[in-house]
């Protein structure tokens, strides 16, 4: 985790070399709106202490973010171990959490340590906890009780020593209602919470974010960094941003790469639906496209000022969003872009969704 001051704002990003956060929702977190700020001083309070957090907000919001900077003030010396528990296998969840160890199932070559020995001294950071299958809720609650787990195919109790953070975008309380969720895991998780506004209700954080993502990807592609024009700030703060700050990168890094001369304007902006920077309304009075025409044109304008990884690139964003869109399951996104899990997976993998081997 670093924590950069860039004009009185501080900007939390992903430590070096792990640019890829768990199911990316968001690789920076600025602290300059009042209600952010307000943020960071509760959760600098509440790091010191060892209980577990439950830290509640959109997709893209930072939450793994705010996580790891609990672990960071914290003063815990482990390591701080990032589980997406919608991507978890569920034939190989309890191994997942707990280890295994040689022999234990078919496939069990040698001994494995889990997610909880790995951040043994540290954090544990569980992402989508409403997605845990409700058997592993029940192991995964006993091991919170008993500060010790047991590794699949042994019977030795291994104690344990983890501060546990825990992150969902759901209700988890109308979860337990619907039966989807332990009541007493949810009593258990939800000792101090955490609440991360959605980017549109704290808008003084939108220009230092897209200042930020700005400057990082003129880094990328070795070009100067353009200014925004005051019709673009103002586009900026008009929009919504039902994506949050995982939606300002991608419309940051698109502008970059079709604006021309020195100053990004409205028009090089293009936000959810395909609307542009110059206005939704025009663009909801227009005649319907078909999105494969939307796609096609903005193909055209990339290939006027490709980059160094195109395709990379556009795969990269493909990837990703379908991965979102089907709420960060292997199987279900697969099946969107029409191809097996295990092409998916190597996808993932390969544009660091997904941990190789996890």
């Amino acid at each position: 985790m670093k924590s950069i001051a860039q004009k009185d704002s501080t900007v939390l990003t992903l430590p070096e070399g792990q640019d890829q956060p768990l199911s990316i929702r968001a690789k920076a977190l600025v602290f300059s709106d009042p209600r952010s700020r307000a943020l960071l001083d509760y959760l600098e309070r509440l790091a010191p202490a060892d209980v577990p957090v439950l830290v509640h907000g959109e997709t893209g919001t930072g939450k793994e973010l705010v996580a790891r900077h609990l672990h960071r003030m914290s003063g815990r010396h482990g390591n701080f171990v990032a589980v997406n528990c919608g991507a978890i296998n569920e034939n190989l969840a309890e191994s997942e959490l707990f280890g295994h160890e040689a022999g234990a199932f078919s496939g069990a070559t040698g001994r494995r340590i889990g997610w909880f020995e790995e951040a043994d001294g540290g954090t544990l950071f569980l992402d989508e906890i409403g997605d845990l299958p409700m058997p592993l809720q029940v192991k995964l609650l006993r091991a919170l009780q008993e500060q010790e787990i047991v590794r699949v195919g042994s019977r030795k109790p291994i104690k344990v020593d983890i501060r546990l953070v825990t992150a969902t975008n759901v209700d988890l309380e109308q979860a337990v209602d619907a039966g989807n969720f332990r009541l007493d895991l949810f009593y258990r998780i939800n000792v101090a919470r955490v609440d991360v506004s959605p980017l549109r209700e704290r808008p003084l954080d939108v220009l230092p974010l897209a200042e930020h993502f700005r400057d990082r990807y003129c880094q990328r592609l070795r070009i100067d960094p353009p200014m925004f024009s005051e019709a673009a700030v103002s586009s900026l703060l008009a929009y919504a941003w039902p994506g949050n700050i995982r939606e300002l990168e991608n419309v940051v890094h698109l502008a970059l790469l079709v604006a021309t001369g020195k100053v990004i304007r409205p028009e090089d902006f293009k936000f959810a639906g395909g609307a542009s920077g110059l206005g939704q309304a025009s663009v909801s009075s227009a005649l319907p496209r078909l999105p494969q025409e939307v796609i096609r044109e903005q193909f055209l304008r990339l290939f006027e000022v490709p980059g160094e990884s195109l395709f990379k690139d556009i795969e990269e964003l493909l990837v990703r969003e379908a991965y979102a869109w089907s709420s960060y399951n292997q199987v279900r996104s697969a099946a969107l872009l029409g191809i097996t899990r295990n092409a998916m997976r190597t996808l993932l993998v390969n544009h660091g969704l997904i941990k190789t081997g996890r």
